[in-house]
């Protein structure tokens, strides 16, 4: 099973817009005032000087599932190392913060496997098609804080997580939301010598399918930060702790 990740142009991006992502590698900065909540409510500053790159978009891939679950832990029961992400969403033009934006997520199990879509990697589980699913919106500072567990692999895919960003959403009663617009697609990476360590974890170490390195990967193009690579962090002494992974992206408005 692979993601269905080109074009019948070969490796042109699936979107129209390009998006800016935060690097350090190069010359412009334009400084960003956001700020990481944290679980007490406090604040503390995050990307104080934040250097925006245009990039493209990438493809949604084959596992998208409309209407999911707008919440800030989407790991429900599922098995893994803990994830905690701070994306930081900002406009292109001014590198300004854009709040009420949906930050939306979906990602495979330790397993390789989709909420869905269980069984394309070969495993038999129980698929609820929820699992680690699910987004939210940005606060006034641009910022919106998920909780997931470290994703496994699948197939002819190195370890990545799918992202969207909506704007003018409409929420509904069951804890969805509908409508809006589509301000970006793209995916998300993860440096391969942390993925190293968390594949011999007992979590992980049982997804027997051959792991395809980020390196390897025929969607990640080495851009670094402007490619979609999270800034890792530990959350304790040994791997599995889990990590935290921070990224700024600029969209594209109107």
């Amino acid at each position: 099973m692979t993601d269905k990740s080109t074009t019948s142009a070969g490796n042109a991006p699936v979107g129209r817009r390009a998006v800016l992502m935060a690097t350090g590698a190069t010359a412009a900065t334009l400084a960003v005032g956001a700020a990481a909540r944290t679980d007490a409510g406090t604040t503390a500053p995050v990307a104080a000087a934040a250097v925006c790159t245009l990039t493209r978009e990438m493809t949604e891939g084959p596992y998208y599932l409309d209407g999911q679950y707008i919440r800030s832990d989407i790991s429900e029961d599922k098995t893994g190392i803990p994830l905690k992400l701070t994306l930081t969403v900002v406009d292109d033009d001014t590198c300004a913060p854009l709040e009420n934006a949906l930050v939306e997520i979906w990602h495979a199990d330790a397993l390789g496997e989709y909420s869905g879509f269980v069984g394309d990697n070969g495993h038999d589980e129980p698929d609820n098609g929820t699992f680690l699913r699910g987004g939210v919106l940005t606060g006034s500072d641009g910022i919106a804080e998920i909780t997931s567990v470290y994703p496994g692999w699948y197939q002819g895919r190195c370890v990545h997580i799918h992202i969207k960003v909506h704007t003018d959403v409409t929420l509904t009663p069951d804890g969805s939301f509908t409508g809006g617009q589509e301000l970006h697609t793209g995916q998300l990476f993860f440096n391969e010598t942390i993925t190293r360590r968390v594949a011999s974890l007992p979590q992980y170490a049982v997804n027997t399918v051959p792991r395809t390195t980020l390196a390897q990967d025929s969607i990640y193009d080495d851009g670094g930060a402007a490619s979609g690579l999270l800034t890792l962090t530990p959350l304790g002494s040994t791997a599995s702790s889990g990590y935290a992974g921070k990224l700024t992206l600029g969209v594209e408005q109107g």
